[in-house]
């Protein structure tokens, strides 16, 4: 009602402007009509005519045509001040003023309105031009939301209210990027009505439920993504349908994309975790069964066994074995579960490599007996800044990948520099290698190569990977040219200065 009120305000002011704009200008002509004569008049009075046109709507233009000839008959064309035409010619060019003036305007009119059309449809074009390119490139839910709440407030002027589907199927509030809108209990109630319905309620709709918003579901090709609510004015809002739910199809469109999107990052996470869950199990319980089964076998023969000490103390070796085995096994597992859930805590402090690497090298000793190692450890090595006990996990696990994979009686190499406050750690073997297929897995959970003579989870370089990466460092390894596979660890650590004891 308001915007009807103000439309017919606009359209009397036009008339009354018609009525000023060719009373002022018949007064000016006056003297020209007495110095050039009255046909010059009519030239003045199109135009006029022409000019109200371009601006006016119809009802004026019309009224300006029709009041510009009887000016033009009634002060100019002789006799004055009377309707009547004295000669049969001004009857003719009266007739053919009023023609041309009356079509001129008209024409004018339509034009304008054609023009306008025009413009208003580029517009409507457009913006769903720049819905559509914004939306395309939109990744998630949220900048969907962002990117419909601008464009929508930027054409149509209002805020709306999008309810989306969350992971148990409830509608859930999404207008963190608009004005905040407090839905009441009822509407609430009503957008799950229109989202299963598939049908819009509320304000302008038959089914007005008693709220001031409309809510309008969101259609979908495969789901229905959500509901959209919101509170315009009716005229405003019928008057620009057909656009409005062609922007509510393409939001619908880009939010169902982004739902299917994180349906099948679940399932393909689901299924991950369940291969991973597969792999995990069949390899504890292969990896466990081994050294249970030692251990359940030399506790047996001990109790069986006669008083030989010989007996009783390779029975002891083989359980020591076999218990060293399962807390390897439980460490790596533990190890794995800290650097996923990134509870892994660097503390730095400085210490001496030889003590690190007579520590790795005291703990692998066994494992180690059947090759030929060379150590390379500079006496003007520096003291470094690490963390001791993660980089011996390195190391160990490195070193006891090598015993796995190379021949017995080949030679193992471990080289130590500092250069330019870095530590390059170099571990190499004559085994033969990884293959093109396990150098870029070779850090990955679970990988193991095919050659392996021993058992083993395949976390053992994932995790030295976690662990010098947690230092800032990086882990890279190689196929050596003479065979063998090369590790080489950089590893962060200022020069130290003087350390207060």
């Amino acid at each position: 009602m308001k915007l009807k009120a103000i439309r017919s305000i606009s359209s009397v002011y036009q008339y009354f402007l018609v009525g000023f704009i060719l009373g002022f200008t018949s007064l000016i002509c006056i003297p020209i009509s007495n110095s050039q004569g009255y046909h010059v008049v009519s030239f003045i009075l199109l135009f006029v005519v022409s000019i109200l046109s371009t601006f006016l709507g119809v009802g004026p233009v019309l009224l300006a045509s029709t009041l510009g000839a009887l000016i033009w008959n009634f002060f100019f064309i002789p006799p004055h001040h009377t309707f009547n035409i004295a000669k049969t010619e001004d009857i003719l060019i009266f007739g053919l003023f009023f023609i041309v003036a009356l079509v001129n305007g008209v024409l004018t009119t339509r034009l304008r309105k054609e023009e306008r059309i025009a413009r208003e449809r580029e517009k409507r074009t457009n913006a769903l031009f720049q819905l559509t390119r914004e939306l395309s490139i939109a990744s998630g839910i949220d900048q969907v939301i962002q990117v419909s709440n601008k464009q929508i407030n930027n054409y149509f002027g209002f805020e709306p209210v999008f309810l989306v589907l969350d992971d148990n199927d409830n509608l859930v509030k999404k207008s963190q990027y608009s004005t905040e809108q407090i839905l009441t209990p009822k509407e609430f109630s009503v957008a799950n009505w229109v989202h299963e319905n598939s049908l819009k309620a509320g304000a302008t709709t038959q089914q007005s439920f008693e709220i001031a918003s409309t809510i309008f579901p969101l259609p979908g090709s495969k789901l229905k993504p959500g509901v959209v609510v919101v509170r315009v004015q009716n005229e405003l809002f019928l008057s620009q349908n057909i656009l409005w739910d062609a922007f509510l199809t393409q939001v619908s469109n880009a939010l169902e994309r982004e739902l299917l999107a994180e349906i099948a990052q679940k399932v393909r996470f689901l299924d991950e975790s369940d291969r991973l869950f597969k792999t995990l199990f069949n390899s504890i319980s292969h990896e466990f069964r081994i050294p249970v089964a030692t251990i359940m076998g030399a506790a047996d023969s001990m109790l069986n066994a006669a008083d030989n000490p010989d007996i009783q103390l390779a029975l002891t070796h083989e359980i020591f074995t076999a218990s060293l085995r399962l807390n390897r096994l439980i460490e790596n597992l533990l190890n794995m579960s800290r650097l996923e859930s990134g509870h892994i805590s660097v503390r730095l402090d400085w210490h001496d490599l030889n003590d690190l690497v007579n520590k790795v090298l005291s703990d692998l000793k066994d494992e180690l007996k059947p090759f030929t190692l060379h150590v390379t450890l500079p006496d003007s090595l520096p003291l470094v800044r690490i963390d001791f006990g993660l980089i011996e996990q390195v190391l160990y696990n490195i070193l006891l990948n090598a015993t796995q994979y190379a021949p017995v009686s080949t030679i193992i190499r471990l080289d130590c520099g500092f250069i330019n406050e870095t530590l390059n750690i170099e571990i190499a073997d004559q085994g033969s290698g990884f293959s093109d297929i396990g150098l870029p897995n070779a850090f990955n959970k679970f990988y193991r190569g095919k050659n392996v003579q021993t058992g083993g989870l395949g976390l053992g370089l994932s995790i030295a990977k976690g662990f010098v990466e947690a230092h800032k460092g990086s882990i890279n390894v190689r196929n050596s040219s003479e065979g063998g596979a090369v590790f080489t660890i950089k590893l962060p650590s200022e020069v130290p200065g003087l350390i207060n004891l």
